[in-house]
């Protein structure tokens, strides 16, 4: 089984093993240190002794008469026996040893190896002596008239490994000693202070929370997006990245890095921890909530999950729609049904005249608007709106009038859809505008249709909107009423939203809001450009 060392176990061999690298690598220089040492100081004695030997005239006698040769090798013994060295070699100018402490040395010729001492120079150096490697100092004997005569060499035996790292081992073990002792206690509190950091996680662990988190991450249907307190991006999963428009790989790199809408930016990085945040991205409505991420008190970043609700506002804005058109037909039926027991009640008292009259009072006004329309609008979608939200403006108190140059005829049905959606929405914001002005206050539509393209204009009787707020009514979340944007705020940013979508747009000026929608979408390039046009923006239907 194998066997899986902790996270302290793992420091200290990895320690142990720099102490075990390092103490090699000391050994070595050590043991250079050692020889270099022992050249240095053996070589001096050993040269020093053959100096001695070379001026003493016992030798330079022996060496100079043939006859008196026998007194070499006594004189050298003695010389060496007082130096306390391994051998005194004597040997003449031909380089054969005349007197050495190993017999079998006598007769054969000194290693000279690159000696210059034939030429009456000194020399210490490393020889091999029979099957020994040596330290050797040589040195010339000269007479009296200054002739290199012969040789004195003095012999140190060469220390092996063993010997030079014997010599070196106290260093060694001290060295080795301390280094043990400092990364045992260095692991211990690198060890100790790494699980501190990492909350007592072993690698394994970490390793499986991060890949863990990664798959929740990517499994996520919502886009999250982290930031570090740099505003970097520290963490994005692919529905994040594919509604911001972000690179491969834009860990570690900054949003304005990355190409990301200034505006979006702003949004992202703002720093306010307001509730389902409602902007444009890339041609889609999306609600953002931004949290920050703290730390022991301190803040080291920010995530923002962000979910797509472009097709659930615009189902929500559908059935909206269709709810204002039931309520508008219940109200007319308990009106309808009021009026037929006022109609009874009048031929039952055979007041047949002022049945005439109340019939014509009640019918021909609504009656006349309903014709009008249908006569106008040819799309049925639109026309039904148009009524219904005439009836709501006169429930209202208010009321709501069809332009004469209103001419529309049947659209296809993606067209007719849209033009329910922005028609409805600048309507219901036209009737917010003028709610509470009772009979004075009103609404005019226009639809008008021509080859290319639709164009709708509303206006109303309320205040209108300041030139200042003219683009921010359309960013999303805008809202001059005290309910805020997390429960409204989505009206004119869907409107513009849709129109961008068919590569057309809306725009405001005072209390008239004009929108116009081209009869074919738009390419995807131009879808693109229309979004980025949006900024980060959308409005509510109560703007003003």
């Amino acid at each position: 089984m194998r066997i899986r060392l902790t996270l302290a176990g793992r420091f200290l061999g990895l320690q142990l093993a720099i102490v075990v690298a390092v103490l090699v690598a000391v050994a070595g220089v050590s043991m250079a240190q050692a020889d270099a040492r022992f050249r240095e100081v053996e070589g001096e004695r050993i040269l020093s002794v053959a100096e001695t030997a070379a001026a003493t005239d016992a030798i330079r006698s022996g060496l100079s008469d043939s006859s008196d040769e026998g007194i070499l090798q006594p004189a050298a013994e003695g010389l060496r026996g007082l130096a306390d060295i391994d051998d005194l070699i004597i040997a003449g100018t031909d380089m054969r040893t005349l007197a050495s402490a190993d017999p079998r040395l006598i007769g054969q010729e000194l290693p000279r190896g690159d000696s210059p001492v034939l030429a009456g120079r000194s020399w210490v150096g490393v020889v091999t002596l029979g099957e020994r490697r040596v330290l050797t100092a040589h040195v010339p004997v000269i007479d009296d008239s200054g002739r290199v005569i012969g040789v004195v060499a003095g012999v140190r035996d060469y220390p092996g490994p063993v010997e030079l790292m014997a010599e070196a081992a106290p260093t060694l073990l001290v060295y080795l000693g301390i280094a043990c002792a400092l990364g045992v206690a260095g692991s211990l509190l690198l060890s100790r202070r790494v699980k501190r950091q990492t909350l007592g996680l072993e690698p394994a662990e970490i390793a499986g929370l991060a890949e863990h988190r990664e798959a929740m991450l990517h499994g996520i249907k919502e886009g999250v997006l982290g930031l570090d307190s740099d505003n970097r991006v520290t963490l994005v999963n692919d529905t994040a990245a594919e509604l911001l428009g972000l690179p491969a790989e834009p860990e570690g790199r900054r949003l304005t890095e990355l190409g990301v809408d200034p505006q979006l930016v702003e949004v992202l990085t703002d720093q306010v921890p307001e509730p389902d945040r409602v902007t444009v991205m890339n041609d889609r409505l999306v609600t953002l909530n931004w949290t920050p991420l703290k730390t022991r008190g301190r803040r080291i970043g920010s995530v923002t999950t962000m979910r797509d609700r472009t097709d659930l506002v615009a189902l929500r804005h559908e059935l909206n729609i269709t709810r204002t058109t039931t309520e508008a037909l219940r109200a007319q039926a308990h009106e309808f049904s009021n009026r037929l027991h006022v109609i009874s009640g009048l031929l039952s008292l055979e007041e047949y005249d002022e049945v005439e009259r109340y019939v014509a009072s009640v019918g021909g006004a609504r009656a006349q608007l309903a014709a009008d329309v249908t006569s106008r609008v040819a799309d049925p979608s639109v026309s039904a709106l148009l009524i219904a939200k005439a009836s709501l403006a006169a429930e209202q108190g208010g009321e709501l009038r069809v332009s004469e140059r209103t001419e529309l005829g049947e659209q296809d049905e993606r067209l007719s859809a849209d033009l329910v959606t922005v028609v409805g929405n600048l309507v219901d914001n036209a009737l917010e505008a003028v709610r509470g002005e009772g009979e004075e206050g009103w609404v005019e539509v226009e639809v008008a249709g021509a080859q290319d393209a639709v164009r709708v204009r509303v206006l109303d009787s309320g205040r209108g909107v300041p030139p200042e707020l003219a683009e921010e009514v359309f960013r999303s979340g805008f809202s001059t009423k005290e309910s805020g944007a997390g429960a409204r705020g989505v009206g004119l940013a869907l409107t513009r939203l849709v129109c961008n979508r068919r590569g057309g747009g809306v725009e405001v000026a005072g209390s008239e809001f004009t929108a116009w929608l081209p009869c074919r979408d738009a390419p995807a390039a131009d879808d693109a450009d229309g979004a980025a046009g949006t900024g980060t923006g959308g409005a509510e239907e109560d703007a003003r």
